[in-house]
């Protein structure tokens, strides 16, 4: 299964990301996660990245692009792997179709989560992280699993959500349209529990798989 996973903030992609990876064996690859390996070993490509990072400009896609080749090369992902926040853009898709092909390795599908943006907002906006654990929470005085205080990051604003859900849609949403061209494009509605959500996108991929 070589799959890429697309979604507004707050559709619930990191969740069902590590869950399709267990269910399918192989591996969740995202985007920040590659990042920091990088920096983390000094890597040419770290480096490279660095320097745009340390001078407050975006890491460019030739980069980007890069460090995602040399993932997919890893032998975890021989058989298949789950991309989670890459690609962002069309041009970022397009050299990723051009590297699977080199290798006879194309997508199999392109998994997107859809939600209404009134319901994004209202998930997230409920949000609380404990301060002790860092794990998230709807309880706004207490977390459940430590008893340690809770607080809302800003990002769990709602002036800042809408502002996310702004920038996904003129930077992320195109990707969609490109993939339902290229007939790579399977949607599932991402409201209601996790479960429910993991047994459509399961039901609708063995379709294809």
């Amino acid at each position: 299964m070589r799959l890429v996973l697309v979604g507004p903030p707050g559709a619930g992609k990191g969740t069902q990301a590590q869950i399709l990876a267990a269910h399918y064996h192989i591996p969740h690859i995202a985007t920040g996660d590659i990042f920091r390996s990088n920096l983390k070993a000094g890597t040419p490509l770290g480096v490279q990245a660095q320097v745009f990072m340390d001078s407050g400009e975006l890491v460019p896609d030739s980069v980007t692009n890069e460090m995602v080749k040399d993932r997919l090369l890893v032998a975890d992902a021989v058989n298949g792997f789950i991309l989670d926040g890459f690609p962002r853009n069309i041009a970022q898709a397009e050299v990723l179709r051009a590297n699977l092909v080199e290798k006879s390795t194309p997508l199999v599908a392109v998994l997107e989560l859809s939600i209404d943006n009134a319901e994004i907002i209202a998930r997230l906006s409920s949000r609380r992280t404990c301060r002790d654990c860092g794990l998230p929470t709807t309880n706004t005085e207490k977390c459940p699993t430590c008893g340690g205080d809770v607080y809302q990051r800003e990002d769990d604003k709602e002036a800042v959500i809408k502002r996310r859900l702004e920038i996904y849609e003129e930077q992320t949403a195109p990707i969609i349209s490109f993939y339902r061209s290229e007939g790579l494009l399977i949607t599932v509605s991402a409201s209601g529990s996790v479960q429910e959500i993991t047994e459509r996108a399961i039901s609708a991929l063995s379709r294809i798989s």
